[in-house]
């Protein structure tokens, strides 16, 4: 991207900062420029964070149904998906999976609970719990 090219679009997603970026001048040298934002990338954010929010909403209706276990729900909550709080935890993502499910969360010990409420920053009580309102 040019100097000259650098979005400055005034991104609501950038809450009034700017973000550093890289363009070249004339002379094909890379410079230092902030941007306040670029209406296609406030667009694919928005779009992220959508999709976030539903599937914390999925989790939490699974979980209210029992089809999960409440650590689904804070999990998302928390933005991190199995992938995520796998490589937080050093768990294999199958045993994140495992833990998902609602008879083998029920049984897992203080310390797997201690490890997952700390990476979520939450407390075990409320790990184990869901709140009234997703």
């Amino acid at each position: 991207m040019k100097l000259d090219e650098v979005p400055q679009d005034n991104s609501p997603t950038y809450s009034g900062h700017k973000k550093l970026v890289y363009a070249v001048d004339e002379q094909g040298h890379y410079h230092k420029v902030k941007s306040s934002g670029w209406d296609i990338e406030s667009f694919a954010t928005q779009l992220a964070v959508e999709d976030l929010n539903q599937q914390t909403l999925d989790a939490y209706a699974d979980a209210k149904a029992g089809r999960v276990s409440p650590l689904a729900y804070h999990m998302y909550k928390a933005r991190l998906d199995v992938t995520s709080l796998a490589q937080a935890t050093g768990k294999f993502e199958w045993q994140i999976k495992r833990h998902l499910k609602p008879k083998v969360f029920a049984k897992l010990s203080e310390q797997k609970l201690q490890t997952y409420a700390e990476i979520i920053d939450i407390s075990i009580d409320t790990l184990k719990t869901l709140p009234s309102q997703p």
